[in-house]
């Protein structure tokens, strides 16, 4: 029998969550339905990306949902389309035997007029972005005057994503005696003014610590050389043919860049950023959530809410300028009790970084070898010789075979299985033949491979470090991998520059101007470093 039948709900939803394949609940769906069936309390539940949560908030939701009642009675926020659409879909089916809840999903990229004409229609629980929840309350559309619970999903990504304003203009807009449940993998100050502010005495429930990362996710790192960063994560390509990944880069114009090569190279892969169109971005989405994309690349931003089961590993092209993004990017894989990879492509300037990213998420990250070009043709043909050992025959070939003998007679096992190895792996003998073994060597891990650079552009100019990777790799045309550590202060900035790519920084900046004023870009390790302003 399901677990879920001791936690209070009715017979209804046990049925749909068996039907779904569910028996153990998780534990913030443990320590959550329980509570928030029999009490009237505000919540605020701490646990990562894919431990439950939806089912946590949204089976209470469903069964205390009063049907006989035609006004909207709950709101969930969710920060992005992708996530706004899950959840309501997951709502639909733990309401599978209630045959007259309504659940609807508003969000933006779509037709907003097609929404409109379904929300008049009326819907118990309205699941909704906050941008596109605030167009709808402006066109006086959405009545919350009567809602009795609020639903705050990915609370910390909904903040880091810019929605401070929208959240607080909808909250300001609900009843105060409604409930309101928060649900958040981090508990920034941002989230805790929420709580303060709008909730009372909430009770705190926590699957595991604040920030931590999940334990089913074994975190690795490698050291690169910027110029050898793309080989490397071929290497982790070639050497499991089993991947189903997702790729992890700071800016859109790497997404971009190491999707079309990877793609020119024979690997399955593709991009999500946010020079896609909503069409484009479904697509691609699509493609990736039902396995037939084996490789996604994309920036923080394009992947917020992205919920696709079994990826195996996490590849972070470059460490996140946010750390708390690191959590966010390792959820993705490491769920429902599987095991999964998260691995950092590291320059030895970023060992400082893992250490900062270990004692935030009480995480240990092991230095990983990066495979040789003859580990990655054993295992890949000892792979392929036991599928072959293991296929049945096919029946229909039999009669052709006393002319397939006679044809091979001459030639011994070995020259067969050299002859078959040789046709089915010639791309990779001959990427790998003559590889050299990209494992740092003691003297790869000095920062001779980066160079410090000052620049006059501060935070006066760019609000932030993507900002300001932004305007030096668009002027400079050169990836966000080759820009290595930045420290900004208000009137200028100092950053690490991949060596091969500094000439090109130089030559760019030079007798270029920012609002009028001359950019002037100097030797960093020479420049008179001051305090930093407050501001």
């Amino acid at each position: 029998m399901s677990e879920f039948a001791t936690l209070g709900l009715s017979q209804p939803l046990v049925e749909a969550i068996e039907e779904l394949g569910f028996i153990h609940p998780t534990p913030i769906q443990t320590q959550a339905i329980p509570q928030l069936l029999k009490d009237d309390t505000d919540l605020v539940g701490l646990a990562q990306t894919g431990t439950g949560k939806t089912a946590a908030f949204g089976l209470p939701l469903v069964e205390l949902v009063d049907t006989n009642q035609r006004h909207t009675q709950a709101l969930v926020l969710a920060p992005t389309r992708e996530l706004c659409m899950q959840i309501a879909r997951e709502l639909g089916l733990f309401a599978k035997h209630l045959k007259r809840l309504r659940v609807q999903a508003v969000y933006g990229g779509t037709d907003i007029g097609r929404q409109i004409k379904e929300v008049k229609k009326g819907a118990h629980i309205l699941v909704a972005t906050p941008g596109r929840l605030k167009d709808l309350m402006r066109r006086k559309v959405v009545n919350l005057s009567n809602l009795e619970y609020v639903v705050l999903d990915e609370a910390d990504e909904m903040l880091n994503m810019g929605f401070k304003e929208e959240i607080d203009a909808i909250l300001k807009d609900t009843p105060e005696d409604k409930l309101t449940w928060l649900f958040s993998a981090t508990m920034p100050p941002g989230v805790r003014r929420i709580s303060r502010n709008y909730m009372t005495d909430p009770l705190e429930l926590s699957a595991g610590k604040q920030n931590t990362a999940n334990a089913d996710i074994e975190h690795q790192y490698v050291l690169v050389r910027p110029a050898e960063r793309f080989q490397v994560l071929k290497r982790f390509l070639d050497f499991d043919e089993n991947i189903f990944g997702l790729i992890f880069t700071r800016t859109r114009r790497d997404a971009s860049a190491v999707a079309d090569q990877l793609s020119k190279d024979g690997y399955n892969a593709d991009a999500l950023h946010g020079d896609l169109n909503q069409n484009q971005r479904d697509k691609v989405m699509n493609r990736f959530r039902t396995k037939r994309l084996q490789i996604l690349v994309a920036t923080d931003v394009a992947a917020r809410g992205i919920d696709v089961q079994d990826i195996t590993h996490i590849f972070h092209y470059n460490i996140p300028d946010d750390r708390a993004f690191y959590t966010h990017r390792s959820g993705r894989t490491g769920r429902a009790g599987k095991k999964g990879v998260s691995l950092v492509l590291a320059h030895p300037n970023d060992l400082g970084l893992l250490r900062q990213l270990e004692r935030m998420a009480q995480i240990r990250f092991k230095m990983a070898r990066i495979p040789t070009g003859r580990e990655i043709c054993e295992k890949r043909l000892l792979h392929y010789m036991h599928r072959i050992k293991g296929m049945p025959v096919n029946e229909a070939i039999e009669p052709y075979l006393p002319a397939i003998m006679e044809e091979l007679e001459e030639m011994t096992k070995e020259e067969l299985v050299q002859r078959i190895a040789s046709l089915s792996f010639s791309r990779f003998f001959k990427a790998y033949r003559h590889s050299p073994d990209l494992n740092p060597r003691k003297k790869d891990r000095s920062d001779a491979q980066y160079k410090r650079l000052f620049i006059n552009v501060g935070k006066m100019d760019v609000d932030n470090k993507s900002g300001f990777l932004a305007l030096v790799c668009g002027h400079c045309h050169i990836p966000g991998s080759a820009i290595g550590k930045i420290d900004m202060n208000w009137k200028h900035s100092f950053f690490d520059v991949a060596a091969d790519s500094v000439e090109a920084v130089r030559k760019s900046f030079r007798d270029s101007t920012f609002e009028g004023r001359r950019i002037r870009v100097n030797d960093g390790a020479t420049q008179r470093r001051r305090p930093k302003r407050k501001r």
